[in-house]
């Protein structure tokens, strides 16, 4: 749908102070901005939004790129709205917005969302080709009348706090980094599916979630985990991976819950990774392998209870 139709008709009855992205995982540093969102715009009596693209620029701009997401556009509303901004909009990013120039963006903003200020990170771009740098876009609010706020970046141990390196932890399997920069823990959601009931053979009964294809999933290896049923936390190990010990090759996000009894099935379950224990590993037998999940079991319930006691 063209942005034209995705704003709104009707602009607010204050003007606002807007923050534009992907906003990805809304992380410490996402967190940061918006902070200074809502306080540029308590000073000035005004509303604070948020233009969040539901898909990838880098999808549009450069064709066949293929990027995965830390969270779900459903969750990243959700953590959006709970910052408490006051409005929350998400937008279609498409080869007609990819062309529009940094100038007729923010008159299309200031005409349908009376945009009277931008609060923006240090590394922040719009418009056709790149060209609305905070500079650029500093010299056009002088001339359009709307302010510009450049937000410093946050960093910890050293480092940016930033979706890529965000995404870097978790492919690697450092939930604890992950976690850090995110301000919680990673977390995927998914829906209970039939898999072939072979951890229930072995003792271990799993839940088999069906995560949805553009999600960012972590390194294959056995995870301490949380996982949430009904409303309910669990302890739980999680394997992602392709069970080599069965020669099998669909990845697979597998969840054992502690101390669980029940039909799961066609359940939605919110899995949030602790730690990562150890890499998949091939076992000679089946036996060497149900020997390996007691002692993973033991190591995910101290880690967790460790990990809840601070």
């Amino acid at each position: 749908m063209p942005v034209h139709q995705e704003l709104p008709s009707q602009p607010p009855l204050r003007n606002t102070v807007l923050a534009i992205g992907v906003f990805d995982g809304v992380h410490v540093g996402h967190q940061h901005i918006l902070d200074r969102l809502k306080d540029t715009a308590s000073q000035e009596g005004m509303l604070s939004g948020v233009l969040t693209f539901i898909n990838h620029p880098r999808t549009v701009i450069t064709p066949g790129a293929c990027v995965k997401f830390i969270t779900s556009v459903e969750d990243k509303l959700s953590l959006l709205e709970n910052a408490g901004v006051d409005i929350v909009l998400p937008l279609t990013f498409d080869v007609e917005l990819s062309h529009l120039r940094a100038h007729e963006f923010v008159e299309l903003l200031q005409s349908r969302l009376n945009m009277a200020g931008l609060v923006m990170g240090h590394n922040f771009v719009m418009g056709y080709q790149r060209e609305g740098t905070p500079e650029t876009l500093a010299a056009i609010g002088r001339e359009k009348g709307f302010s510009t706020t450049v937000v410093d970046p946050v960093s910890i141990d050293g480092e940016r706090v930033s979706s890529t390196a965000i995404r870097e932890a978790i492919s690697t399997g450092d939930m604890g980094k992950a976690s850090m920069f995110l301000g919680r823990p990673f977390a995927l959601q998914g829906r209970v599916i039939t898999g072939n009931a072979r951890g229930r053979t072995l003792g271990f009964p799993t839940a088999n979630l069906d995560i949805h294809t553009d999600r960012l999933i972590p390194r294959d290896g056995i995870y301490a985990t949380w996982a949430d049923v009904d409303g309910k936390q669990y302890m739980a190990a999680t394997n992602v991976g392709v069970r080599p010990t069965f020669d099998e090759k669909e990845r697979t996000v597998e969840v054992f819950i502690l101390d669980f009894s029940g039909d799961l099935y066609d359940s939605e379950v919110t899995v949030e990774f602790v730690q990562r224990l150890r890499d998949e590993l091939r076992f000679e037998t089946v036996d060497a392998l149900v020997t390996q999940i007691h002692e993973d079991v033991e190591q995910t319930r101290q880690i967790l209870k460790d990990s809840a006691s601070h």
